[in-house]
Parts: structure tokens; C-alpha cells; sequence
């Protein structure tokens, strides 16, 4: 993995990865895969996120659980999938919240890149998923790594807009707290957008336009959140 990691985040991740709990999360994948077991995303996909946000750049940060475990969806953005491939249900939401929120219109496809080109980093707390699995390779060692890049966000001087759905992102406010000043970054908590808890706070939540307002006023203007 660490010939694959982006020069930005090289200074952040280069330490994490030299450990013995990374290099075992390394051998456990290769084994997985030796095995015939189906992981995605590719390895090449892996950190996207990172490829496409660089840690100078990030304006905003949405945390989702782990990819897609579907074939042909997971291609390293949270909550993104490549075109042609069709919407998951908490996708379709997300959609759906923007349209209340922005006014904007329904997305003819799901890659969000659009977003991570702005600075939204579009980060999984797991990185990798075996198919049909969902959780399959939580605490399998990737929160080292993708906390790194989470704490490095959090103890920057720029104001920054976490948004967290659903618990197992919130579980991290604590330490966004804990490493960054909460009066200059802004934490935006609903429910998940997934349909078994969207209607429980998520619709009608307004992240995106809560996160421009915050942008604006800090100086680092608004994103563009059209699909």
C-alpha cells in the first residue's frame, strides 16, 4: 500500500502505514484475495479519496461507513459509485435531500468526483469490503489509517465542515473535537441517508446548504453539490 499513497498525504500516512498493524492489514488482504474472495474496491480504487483531495484542499469532509459491496460500485468515494451503474438507496436519498435543500434536480448518475475535485473529501472509515459482505472488514485495521487522515483535517488552522450520517460516523466528533477547535470547524450530525433510517432526521436536514453558509463565511467558498 504505501507505493500507492498519494504524494500529498505521504508526510500524514507514511508513518501509520509503516506499522506491524498495517503491514498485517496488508497480508490479511492479499490472503483474502489468494483465498478467491471477492474485495472491492479494486486495488487500484482503494485511495481515491485521497488521489482526488489533497489535505491542503479539503473545504469539507463526508464520512461513510465502508464501500459498496456490489459489483461494480465501490470505486474508492463514500457514498459514490461510477457512471452507468445505478443509484443505491442511500445515494437516491442523498439526491433527494439535495433537491429539497438546493432545488437541484435529480442526478442522471452517481459519481460524485465533481465533489472530491472541490475538496470534499469523500472518505470511508474502512476502505475495502468483501463482496455481498457489508462490515466484512471493519476493525480489520484500516481506522489507524483513515483516522490519520481524519485528525490530520481536524488539527488544520483552516475552518473545515465535517459531515457525519449516521452513528458510526458520529462516533468520530469526539475526536475531531478533541484534536481541532470546534468554533473554527463546523460538525454536521443527522441520521444516515440509508432508507432504514433517512426518515428518522436526515430528510429535511439541510447539510449542503448549512456547509456553504459555513464556507462562505469563512472566506473558502461555497461547493458546488450538483451530480
Amino acid at each position: 500500500m504505501i507505493e500507492t499513497i498519494p504524494a500529498s498525504w505521504a508526510p500524514v500516512l507514511e508513518p501509520v502505514l509503516a506499522t506491524p498493524q498495517a503491514r498485517k492489514l496488508a497480508s490479511w488482504l492479499d490472503a483474502e484475495e489468494a483465498a478467491g474472495k471477492r474485495i472491492y474496491p479494486a486495488e487500484a480504487d482503494r485511495l481515491r479519496a485521497l488521489e482526488l483531495t489533497a489535505p491542503q484542499d479539503v473545504r469539507a469532509v463526508v464520512l461513510g461507513q465502508d464501500p459498496y459491496h456490489g459489483e461494480g460500485q465501490a470505486h474508492g468515494l463514500a457514498f459514490s459509485v461510477p457512471y452507468g451503474q445505478k443509484l443505491p438507496p442511500s445515494l437516491r436519498n442523498i439526491a433527494k435531500e439535495l433537491q429539497s435543500d438546493l432545488g437541484m434536480a435529480p442526478p442522471l448518475h452517481g459519481n460524485l468526483e465533481s465533489w472530491a475535485r472541490q475538496g470534499v473529501l469523500l472518505l470511508n472509515n474502512t476502505l475495502t469490503v468483501e463482496e455481498g459482505k457489508a462490515g466484512s472488514h471493519t476493525g480489520k485495521g484500516w481506522d489507524a489509517i483513515t483516522g490519520a487522515c481524519i485528525a490530520e483535517v481536524a488539527r488544520a488552522d483552516t475552518p473545515t465542515v465535517f459531515i457525519l450520517w449516521g452513528a458510526h460516523a458520529q462516533a468520530k466528533a469526539a475526536r475531531i473535537a478533541e484534536l481541532g477547535d470546534t468554533d473554527r470547524h463546523l460538525l454536521i450530525a443527522s441520521p444516515h441517508p440509508s432508507p432504514l433510517s433517512a426518515h428518522r432526521g436526515f430528510f429535511g436536514s439541510r447539510p449542503f446548504s448549512q456547509a456553504n453558509a459555513f464556507l462562505e463565511s469563512a472566506g473558502r467558498g461555497s461547493v458546488d453539490w450538483r451530480i
